[in-house]
C-alpha cells in the first residue's frame, strides 16, 4: 500500500528547488504556476534566502509547487496516480495532496495556497505571535505548562512532539520556566498558525473557496483535523479552509495510515520532516524522503514494489 505525503511550512530551505529545474518539464510548470500565483516561484526556490522564503505568503505556494512538480514527475499521466492508495499532507501539505488526489486542479491548488499564505500573513501581522516545538517531557506536565501560559498545542506530530503557539511573550515565559525533560525550540515562522489568531484568514478563504471547482478524491485522503478519511471533494476543501485556525493532528493521521495497512510512504519535496516522524511512529514501513531528482530511481523502485497495479483501482 503506497502512501504519498507532503510536508508543511518550515520544511523549505534556501535553494532546495534548484536541482528540480533540471528535470524535463519542471521549469515550464513552475513558470506557469508562477504566473498563476503572481509570484516568481523559480526565483524564490533557487535564489531566495532563508528570510525571504520564511515569509508565509511565499513559503506556502513554494511548498505546494515543489510537491506537485515532483508528484507529476513520478506520475506523469493521470492514470498513473491511480496506483497511489492514500495521501496525507501536513498543514500546507494538505493542499498539495488535495491536488494529487484530484480534488483540486494544480492551478486551483496554487491559486488557493497563494491566497491562504496571504491571508495567514495578514492575520499574523495583527498580533505578534509565534510557535515553539516541544520535544519529549511528560504529556500531562506539558499540557499543564501550556495551559498555565495560555498557549495552544497547534500541532501534535506524535512521538512526543508538539508545537506550542501563542504570543511572543507567552512563548518567552514558557522557555524561561522550561519543562522537565523537554526541549523547547523556537520555530522560524511568522505567527501562531492553526490557532484562533488565524480566524480572520479563515473568513477570507471561505469567500474564495466558494467559487473553486472540486472533484471527489480519487484515492483515500486523510485529514489533519482528526485523522479521518474523506471521500467528498467539497468536504476536503471546507476542511482546507477551517484547518487554518484548527490544530494539526498529524498523530491521528499516522494512526490512520497504520490502520489502513501502509507499507511504503514517499514524502514529496522539500522532504525529510515527515519521513523522520514516520520512521519513529510507523515501524516496519518503507519510507523515502524525495529530496532531489537523484532520489527518483529509488522512488520508482518503491512504487513498483508497493503500489497498486496499473489499471486497478485501490
Amino acid at each position: 500500500m503506497l502512501v504519498i505525503v507532503a510536508p508543511g511550512q518550515g520544511a523549505q530551505t534556501p535553494g532546495f528547488l534548484a536541482p528540480w529545474l533540471e528535470v524535463d518539464g519542471v521549469a515550464e510548470k513552475l513558470h506557469w504556476w508562477s504566473a498563476v500565483a503572481g509570484l516568481d516561484l523559480v526565483h524564490y526556490g533557487t535564489e531566495g534566502d532563508e528570510e525571504a522564503i520564511k515569509d508565509t505568503a511565499v513559503a506556502q505556494p513554494l511548498l505546494v509547487a515543489a510537491g506537485l512538480a515532483a508528484a507529476q514527475t513520478l506520475f506523469p499521466e493521470p492514470a498513473d496516480l491511480r496506483r497511489i492508495s492514500t495521501v496525507a499532507g501536513h498543514s500546507v501539505g494538505e493542499t498539495t495532496t488535495a491536488a494529487i488526489a484530484g480534488v483540486l486542479s494544480a492551478e486551483s491548488a496554487i491559486a488557493f495556497i497563494r491566497q491562504r499564505g496571504l491571508a495567514m500573513a495578514e492575520a499574523a501581522a495583527r498580533t505578534e505571535t509565534g510557535m515553539c516545538a516541544l520535544l519529549g517531557g511528560d504529556p500531562d506536565e506539558v499540557a499543564e505548562k501550556l495551559a498555565a501560559h495560555g498557549l495552544i498545542a497547534a500541532n501534535n506530530n506524535g512521538g512526543g512532539q508538539l508545537v506550542a503557539a501563542g504570543t511572543l511573550e507567552q512563548l518567552a515565559a514558557l522557555r524561561a520556566e522550561g519543562i522537565s525533560k523537554a526541549r523547547i525550540i523556537p520555530l522560524k515562522v511568522a505567527g501562531a498558525f492553526h490557532t484562533q489568531y488565524m480566524v480572520p484568514g479563515v473568513d477570507r478563504l471561505r469567500r474564495i473557496a466558494a467559487g473553486i471547482p472540486v472533484a471527489d478524491p480519487a484515492m483515500v485522503y486523510v485529514s489533519n483535523a482528526d485523522g479521518k478519511t474523506l471521500d467528498s471533494g467539497s468536504e476536503v476543501l471546507a476542511r482546507l479552509v477551517s484547518q487554518v485556525a484548527n490544530p494539526v493532528r498529524w498523530d491521528l493521521c499516522v494512526e490512520t495510515l497504520a490502520d489502513l495497512g501502509a507499507t511504503c510512504v514517499i514524502e514529496m519535496p522539500p522532504a525529510g520532516t515527515l519521513t523522520g516522524l514516520l520512521k519513529r511512529n510507523l515501524k516496519g514501513v518503507a519510507t523515502l524522503a524525495l529530496k532531489t531528482p537523484a532520489d527518483l530511481d529509488k522512488a520508482r523502485a518503491l512504487i513498483a514494489e508497493h503500489a497498486t497495479p496499473e489499471g486497478v483501482v485501490a
